[in-house]
């Protein structure tokens, strides 16, 4: 087995994936805190399917560089140095991303290149980490499996917020608990926060706190960390719902043989003042999606923020005014006209400028932007350049100098900076981030003003988004944007491509780093 349980393989330390290793569903969701052997489970499986059944197999992870390869080099060829018998069964195990077996093939893939994932047929998929994908592109992996009698889909995560990626695929699922008869009361339950984790201390450098400890949430008894091989040898999955057609796992870190609980306690303690150890304590020790306080927009932002004027088409030429264009089955439009305070100069216009919505909406086709910027006399604006490019590309041609293309991407060196695309006509790069930070974060600080008659479609848009703050491979601390699944946020990406224009439309370049909103 290797590390930290030496010998050979077995379920002593981890019980809970003894079931699921003989579980035939097409389609299971495993939501699960870090460090529980699920990916030991995968990888068993892909062997199994190889090796017994003779299937291909496409094992998908966020990235190509580096976690395919940190896969291949960390995961799969330990594996085969402790088996002989794995040894044997590949031809060439040099190919990171596709290795032989016969008639089988393991394909190694990242997520993020489609061309990566199209015209590989297998029998299994494995979706590991299925949180950090692109989320997309999933459909087009599931589509692998469509032309074999015998396939299974394995989704494994630990979550972020709900409604989104492991969460919203495990919620549709049979909903599985771990349960386990308690060594005191003889009655089966479950560890769950925070009904049995007794926290022994206030500050996570207390001494006191590595107390801490385990209770059983029926009989409140102490169930000891040390024996929890003995008293989770028998355990049980327990279905939530039990006639669903996909098959869902559930489990957190106070089930583990290797951490302690006052290790959990320390981290639970560490989030009550650190908004990034909050996350990563439900994400990742517990299992659980969940959002910090202020990670997104609620009504009382809204309501804070709303004036008594209504929507206008604009009076005065002189009036600076911008328009953002987020491009979905309408083109949704968000216009400001701003108010720029030049007692205090900065080269962050956005941070001396406070913008006044006069109009939010939808039109149909980019022909009938071209009014809204007549009527409005639009100094600037800036539309998705994304999915309708030759339909958004003739729309700036037609205004052009006045138009830009946004193309969103991530980790930028200067995260405010506005850069034009090196290959698109009138595009502009722009980290994606940094501007919903200071668009959406004037809802926060009030540095925006808001129609009295702004629709309910835009206070519903601009409190889907929600961000997330977690720590990268390095420790480094890196935050996104995400949006469920079936939820919509365009009038908030309208509003922040209206922030985008002010800089463009007084031709002031890029401006400095604005801080998080929460």
């Amino acid at each position: 087995m290797g590390k930290p349980f030496p010998g050979r393989w077995s379920f002593e330390h981890h019980p809970w994936i003894m079931v699921p290793h003989d579980d035939e569903s097409e389609e299971i969701v495993v939501q699960k805190a870090a460090q529980l052997a699920w990916t030991e489970w995968a990888l068993n499986k892909t062997f199994y399917n190889i090796d017994i059944k003779g299937n291909s197999v496409l094992y998908i992870l966020p990235a190509a560089t580096p976690d395919a390869r940190d896969f291949s080099t960390a995961r799969f060829d330990p594996a085969l140095e402790l088996s002989k018998h794995l040894q044997s069964l590949f031809d060439d195990v040099k190919n990171i991303h596709h290795k032989r077996s016969g008639n089988a093939n393991l394909y190694i893939r990242g997520s993020r290149v489609k061309a990566q994932l199209k015209s590989v047929p297998v029998s299994l998929i494995v979706l590991d980490e299925l949180e950090e994908m692109v989320q997309k592109n999933i459909a087009l992996v599931t589509e692998r499996t469509s032309g074999q009698l015998e396939k299974q889909l394995l989704k494994i995560s630990t979550p972020t917020v709900a409604r989104v990626g492991i969460n919203l695929a495990y919620e549709a699922s049979t909903q599985d608990h771990f349960f386990f008869k308690c060594p005191h009361c003889s009655r089966f339950t479950e560890l769950f926060f925070p009904d049995c984790l007794i926290i022994t201390a206030e500050h996570h450098a207390d001494p006191s706190v590595q107390a801490s400890h385990l209770i059983c949430k029926e009989c409140k008894h102490e169930l000891n960390h040390d024996t929890k091989v003995e008293w989770l040898a028998n355990g049980k999955w327990v279905s939530t719902f039990a006639n669903r057609m996909v098959q869902g796992y559930y489990i957190n870190q106070m089930y583990s043989m290797t951490i302690e609980p006052w290790k959990l306690a320390v981290a639970y303690l560490k989030g009550l003042t650190n908004a990034v150890d909050e996350q990563e304590f439900f994400n990742s020790k517990q299992g659980l999606p969940h959002e910090v306080d202020g990670a997104r927009i609620k009504e009382a932002n809204i309501l804070n923020c709303i004036g008594s004027f209504t929507k206008t088409i604009n009076s005065s030429p002189t009036h600076l005014i911008t328009m953002g264009v987020d491009v979905g089955a309408v083109l949704d439009v968000w216009i400001d006209r701003w108010h720029i305070d030049t007692r205090y100069p900065s080269i962050d216009i956005n941070l001396i400028s406070t913008p006044q919505t006069i109009y939010e909406g939808t039109v149909q086709n980019f022909s009938d932007l071209d009014p809204l910027m007549l009527d409005y006399n639009v100094r600037g604006c800036v539309c998705d350049a994304n999915p309708e490019k030759r339909a958004a590309l003739e729309f700036a041609n037609r205004w052009y100098g006045k138009v830009k293309l946004c193309y969103y991407v991530t980790g930028m060196a200067n995260s405010k900076q506005i850069r034009e695309h090196e290959e698109a006509s009138h595009g502009v790069s722009v980290d994606r981030t940094s501007w919903l930070d200071l668009s959406l974060g004037r809802f926060h600080r009030q540095s925006i003003s808001l129609p009295r008659d702004i629709s309910q479609r835009a206070k519903e848009h601009l409190k889907t988004p929600v961000r997330v703050t977690q720590r990268d491979r390095s420790g480094n601390t890196v935050a996104k944007y995400v949006t469920g699944e079936n939820d919509a946020d365009h009038l908030a990406h309208s509003r922040t491509y209206s922030e985008i224009a002010l800089p463009l439309a007084l031709k002031v370049g890029s401006a400095h780093n604005t801080e998080s909103p929460i």
